[in-house]
């Protein structure tokens, strides 16, 4: 581990480095003043782990660490990436343009990977985008330039580099986990606060015949602001699929072979003869995928005007090492040598380091470059991302109209949810879910659906005889698609056996009446002779505060004790949630089926997390399960209309009943509501004694 202090950072132009060394540790001490005063948001991206740490005035005593990446050292990002992880961007942060800041950045980096470290700020109300902090609006802590090399005295003794004691940080490694208001938002609706207009959506497909199963390519994913972290930053491997296949990325396990051989040709003398003229050769990087076309790398205010030729190198070093592997394999029956050889190892040179330049990092929005088609191939993405510059405008207008009609008695306090689906042609539409103050103080919590129409307007432009036409947004609310608060949730569920499961089931529902007091749902157990408890008794026992039970007869059918359960409810204007056993749900998830679930217009569909063998909710490692649709909640009413279950095709065996149900539920016009959902899991489990399995008569 080689330790780096600022004196290597004199030369710098803004706070943005890729060193290109192995296993370093860079500690960067600098003073930072704002352009104008007001509240900005600070960011940090690198690889590996960086913490930003951020003084309240010019001194060292007070830092803070507001940002970072990772603190286990399996974190990283590409450049300009500062929306991977929560931790990475800061709380809105106060500053004077007349003030002086100290910060200090550290940044980890092990022999893996393009080796980079940026701080970005925005300023809340004026710009969206994260900028890397330029040279005119930092200065050095100390000039080094005077001094040797063992002059240590002036490098500040900081709580950031210099600690005792680990700082507390969550111990979670998903960002899932984080406390998020939105999951114990219970919430309330208003009413008559935009006009009302009709909701005609164009995706809608009614009496469009589909072909088997083909109803999956008509469901498109939404989009959610703010960052709710269900992309499984903590699951991807450094050939994440979140990252885009293109030229610009780099493959790990093809650049980790390809530095091996380079290895093993270092250390070799017959090759290591042969390699003595590539000086030019970079150490193998890993292979993070890096979006090279996200970074501008340039000569620092030293050499002005001479391109850095960094941006292609990684290209080159591809080839050029690919070459060199095939060259490898090509001669390695000429390897095997005497006894008596000579193997000492040529001398290895270490790349120059080349202190005289910095890089430009755009922000980079892997998220824009994300469509609502439903990826089947990859597990870990999560929810669509919603930019502020699309979610604040409609909030500030909705907000807007709520004032005018209510004379200014409502300030906002927080946007907690939003959700938005994509209608390019008549206009998307919106959820909100508001915590808003009133005149005296109480907090109130809204939970509204608007229709954000797009008219055109046309203006007269500099000829006459030519008009420009001009997208004028409309706030409106769309009559009938509205959702009720109050409605029952019936949650039905088929078992047989699977004794301790069922219990679990039970307690889990149990938990969710004591936690949100909600009275509203309902539990029905469809079973099948189970023998290994008395599934009656112990619902029975429990302090449910309704329940339901039916006795099956036969061999375990879903689609039949599924549909035995719609059976029992009379209300058709309540909701059905088709559900499994082995599920984990979160607090939220009443109202949260409440909401996404409107009366002839939709039904909601939730991607369930599948934990992996060993693991509980309280870790969350785990994938999506992107291609069931099995978890459905519906409203009976028109669960009815599109035929219920198909209990004739779908018998005993498990397994396209939800895709089929989904194929007619869309023919029936209506919309299915796909959503990455919080906390809410599939529990890993043996399938010792399922439905399908019998117990063998005579111990193995």
């Amino acid at each position: 581990m080689v330790l780096f202090h600022f004196v290597y950072f004199q030369h710098v132009t803004r706070v943005c480095y890729a060193i290109q060394t192995q296993s370093v540790s860079s500690f960067i001490y600098l003073i930072s003043s704002s352009f104008v005063s007001g509240d900005f948001v600070f960011a940090v991206s690198s690889d590996d782990n960086s913490e930003f740490w951020l003084s309240t005035d010019d001194s060292p005593l007070n830092l803070k660490l507001i940002a970072w990446v990772g603190m286990t050292g399996k974190e990283w990002t590409a450049p300009g990436e500062f929306e991977k992880y929560s931790s990475q961007t800061s709380r809105p942060v106060w500053l004077s343009a007349q003030r002086r800041y100290f910060f200090e950045v550290i940044h980890k980096q092990n022999d893996e990977g393009t080796d980079h470290v940026e701080v970005a700020w925005l300023q809340l109300d004026y710009s969206s985008l994260f900028k890397v902090i330029d040279s005119k609006y930092i200065s050095l802590y100390t000039n080094e330039s005077a001094l040797s090399m063992n002059d240590v005295a002036h490098i500040p003794q900081t709580a950031a580099s210099h600690r005792q004691t680990p700082t507390k940080q969550r111990s979670a490694d998903a960002d899932m986990l984080i406390e998020d208001r939105r999951d114990s938002f219970y919430k309330g609706q208003l009413r008559r606060v935009l006009p009302d207009c009709s909701y005609n959506p164009s995706y809608t497909i009614k009496d469009f015949p589909l072909l088997r199963y083909q109803g999956l390519q008509f469901v498109h994913l939404s989009y959610i602001y703010p960052n709710d972290y269900t992309r499984l930053t903590h699951m991807e491997t450094q050939t994440s699929c979140f990252y885009s296949e293109s030229s610009y990325y780099l493959k790990r396990d093809q650049d980790r072979i390809i530095y091996q051989y380079w290895v093993i040709k270092k250390t070799l003398k017959q090759i290591g003869n042969q390699l003595s003229n590539q000086s030019n050769l970079w150490p193998s990087s890993g292979g993070k995928k890096i979006a090279k076309g996200n970074i501008d790398k340039r000569w620092s205010d030293r050499k002005e005007g001479e391109e850095d030729e960094l941006s292609n190198r990684a290209e080159k070093r591809k080839d050029t090492t690919e070459g060199e592997k095939r060259y490898f394999w090509e001669r390695q029956e000429d390897f095997e040598g005497t006894d008596d050889e000579d193997l000492t190892p040529a001398p290895v040179f270490d790349t120059q380091v080349n202190w005289n330049q910095t890089f430009h990092v755009n922000h980079l929005d892997l998220q824009a470059q994300r469509s609502d088609w439903i990826d089947l191939q990859c597990n870990i993405s999560g929810n669509l991302l919603l930019h502020s510059n699309d979610a604040l405008p409609i909030v500030k207008m909705f907000m807007d109209q709520l004032n005018k009609k209510h004379h200014g008695r409502f300030k906002l306090v927080r946007v907690v949810n939003m959700v938005k689906r994509v209608d390019d042609f008549q206009g998307s539409r919106y959820l909100l879910e508001l915590e808003l103050k009133d005149v005296n103080g109480q907090l109130l919590r809204v939970s509204h659906y608007i229709y954000a129409l797009v008219t055109d307007s046309w203006s007269n432009g500099w000829d006459s005889d030519f008009q420009q036409s001009k997208s004028k947004t409309l706030l409106c609310n769309p009559v009938g698609f509205r959702w009720n608060p109050v409605a029952m949730v019936h949650f039905i569920v088929p078992v047989k056996n699977q004794a301790r499961w069922v219990q679990q089931l039970i307690t889990d529902m149990e938990e969710l009446f004591k936690i949100t007091g909600d009275s509203n749902f309902n539990l029905i157990i469809t079973d099948y002779k189970s023998t290994d408890m008395d599934v009656r008794k112990a619902l029975e026992k429990s302090s449910l505060p309704r329940y339901q039970y039916v006795k099956m007869d036969g061999n375990f059918e879903r689609s039949a004790g599924l549909q035995a359960g719609i059976d029992l409810i009379t209300d058709d204007h309540s909701i059905v949630f088709l559900c499994d056993l082995h599920i984990h749900f979160p607090p939220s998830i009443i109202d949260t089926i409440r909401m996404h679930c409107v009366e002839g217009y939709m039904a909601f569909a939730p991607i369930v997390m599948r934990l992996g063998c060993g693991n509980t909710p309280l870790e969350a490692r785990g994938y999506w399960e992107i291609n069931g649709f099995g978890l459905l909640g519906i409203y009976k009413s028109d669960l009815d209309t599109v035929g219920g279950m198909n209990t004739k095709e779908f018998t005993d065996r498990w397994g396209g009943e939800d895709w089929e149900l989904l194929d007619r539920i869309l023919e029936a016009g209506l919309e299915v509501e796909r959503i990455y959902l919080r906390n809410f899991f599939h529990h890993y489990h043996s399938k010792r004694g399922m439905w399908n399995r019998r117990m063998s008569t005579s111990p193995r």
